[in-house]
């Protein structure tokens, strides 16, 4: 069947029968089926050209959907069933999420066209499913994606792309690193410089850091209010968590450009800076201040008003790489820490995480941050992403924190995929398709009671050198398909599994996304328009460590 991500279970029809789907077929949606049945028909449809009107009473209906808590047999929430018989197409979903996932499965069945916005013309145009049963459900609750928006801004219309992107591999998170150094991307309506000013900087750094090239166009841009509703409520619609990330007290010099009292200002000039314009780790770090505390409380009580707890239960705060040198420069800062009774600038950092741990909690939401938040405790509902490595997820499992797995070493999307010289701006160790189909986001060392901790994993995409749509096409696809497939079925351990059977199913996937516009890296190797020649990068070779 080609399905990607694979399921549960597929038994075809031994004689290869198909359901032929006459020129007019029906939709039969039943109670509770709402949402699927309008994407059926927005999305098929469209495809099709079928309006997939209800059927006559007393019919059964070529295509069924219904819910039905008892119909997969305790596979979990998400789980679905789907039987294709000579009466048509029955999809059941255990809950309304594994409803839509049996759509988006049934459009892989469809083949690679049900995925086009319009049909195509001519005479003799037929659709029919093949006989069988899927039986299927996820390994993991979480399955996601970060996209940061923060260092090259995607605009809207990219993001509701993204999620449709992720929805049609089952992936059901989208964290988006919307603040850091670079700029500021969403509105907060009580402090509207956070996007006048920290939205925009002068120019961009093109290539790594070390590059002596610049882009001198000016970037920026941000999500209104209004934007960031409709990501969220177009995301709910497709079963898909977003996670917002609001950096502290690090990664912050557009917060501080913007408003120049939140930094350090007894050590330098924060009235001189600006959004930064280059990559990297900028020294321009939060002052530890009751007044700081005052204004991200304020800034995060906006952001919770736009991402509901009932579809956005986690705040992602950051907490990571912060540098120490202007706390340990600043008199006030010193003195913070001697009334603090903290552990120095280190406890500091500790302190800042500690405080918005214990904020959110007491406002019904669960903080989750970057491993360094481990450093100094954390309250018991705190989740951790590990990403530099495995060891801080193991860490934070075998303490009772839930973790998202997302070692840099693995699932960095930024990283490069191959190590020839035409590989675009090379980032990072060599992370090919098959590199990332036998990631394993449970260390094998892990307890089973820590391994039940452990929420799923997440593929990150930082976009430095990530300047536009293509780009980030490029370095995304088709890894996630493959990452996609590693957190939802269940595969044998990495050495055992069968990459040859998922390379031969690409065939068919690889149909998909050139239908969908999606601009992957070619199996070949880049095409030339994807290359960019002579834009230094930060390749690092040999085999990653595993730590």
């Amino acid at each position: 069947m080609d399905l990607i991500p694979a399921p549960r279970t597929a038994v075809p029809d031994e004689g290869g029968r198909r359901f032929a789907l006459g020129p007019a077929p029906t939709l039969a949606a039943a109670d509770g089926t709402g949402p699927v049945a309008r994407w059926l028909r927005r999305e098929i449809g469209a495809a099709t050209g079928w309006d997939l009107p209800a059927p006559a009473p007393g019919t059964p209906g070529d295509v069924r959907l219904r819910v039905d808590p008892d119909a997969t047999g305790g596979l979990g929430p998400e789980s679905y069933r789907i039987e294709v018989g000579p009466d048509g197409a029955g999809l059941t979903g255990q809950t309304a999420a594994g409803l839509f996932w049996a759509a988006q499965t049934l459009r892989q069945l469809l083949g690679p066209d049900a995925y086009r916005r319009a049909p195509l013309p001519g005479p003799g145009r037929t659709w029919s499913l093949p006989y069988g049963t899927v039986v299927d459900g996820p390994r993991f609750g979480w399955r996601g994606m970060m996209l940061d928006v923060a260092r090259h801004f995607t605009p809207k219309d990219g993001v509701l792309r993204q999620i449709d992107l992720l929805a049609a591999h089952k992936l059901n998170v989208l964290h988006l690193h919307l603040t850091d150094d670079q700029g500021w991307r969403i509105e907060i309506r009580s402090r509207p410089r956070l996007t006048g000013v920290g939205g925009w900087r002068a120019r961009s750094r093109w290539g790594h850091r070390a590059s002596p090239l610049w882009n001198e166009t000016p970037h920026g841009g941000f999500y209104t209010q209004d934007d960031i509703r409709e990501i969220v409520a177009y995301a709910a619609e497709r079963h898909v968590r977003v996670v917002p990330e609001i950096e502290l007290p690090g990664h912050s010099q557009a917060a501080v450009a913007a408003y120049p009292e939140l930094g350090n200002t007894d050590v330098v000039d924060t009235a001189a800076l600006g959004v930064w314009e280059d990559w990297g780790i900028s020294e321009n770090v939060l002052a530890p201040t009751e007044a700081v505390l005052r204004f991200y409380e304020g800034v995060l009580e906006e952001v919770l008003e736009l991402f509901p707890a009932e579809v956005s239960p986690f705040v992602h705060i950051g907490g990571d790489e912060c540098p120490k040198a202007q706390w340990k420069a600043s008199a006030a800062a010193q003195a913070r820490i001697r009334e603090l009774g903290v552990d120095g600038e280190d406890g500091l950092q500790s302190w800042f995480v500690g405080h918005f741990d214990r904020w959110l909690a007491d406002r019904g939401r669960r903080l989750i941050g970057w491993d360094e938040i481990l450093e100094g405790g954390l309250a018991p509902g705190a989740a951790v992403s590990s990403w530099r490595g495995y060891a801080g997820g193991t860490a934070a499992a075998e303490a009772g924190h839930d973790v998202v797995m997302c070692p840099e070493q693995q699932v960095y999307l930024d990283h490069r995929q191959a190590d020839g010289p035409d590989e675009p701006v090379p980032i990072g160790y060599v992370r090919s398709l098959e590199d990332v189909y036998r990631f394993e986001p449970v260390p094998p060392k892990l307890s089973p009671e820590a391994a039940a901790h452990v929420l799923g994993a997440q593929a990150n995409m930082w976009t430095e050198v990530v300047e536009d749509r293509s780009r980030l096409d490029y370095q995304v696809f088709p890894r996630l398909a493959a990452f996609a497939e590693v957190v939802w079925s269940r595969l044998p351990g990495p050495a055992e599994r069968d990459y040859a059977d998922f390379e031969a199913r690409m065939t068919s996937h690889y149909r998909r996304l050139d239908v969908l516009g999606v601009d992957y890296r070619p199996p070949g190797g880049p095409l030339a328009r994807q290359r960019r020649p002579g834009v230094l990068g930060r390749p690092l070779e040999g085999p990653p460590p595993n730590v």
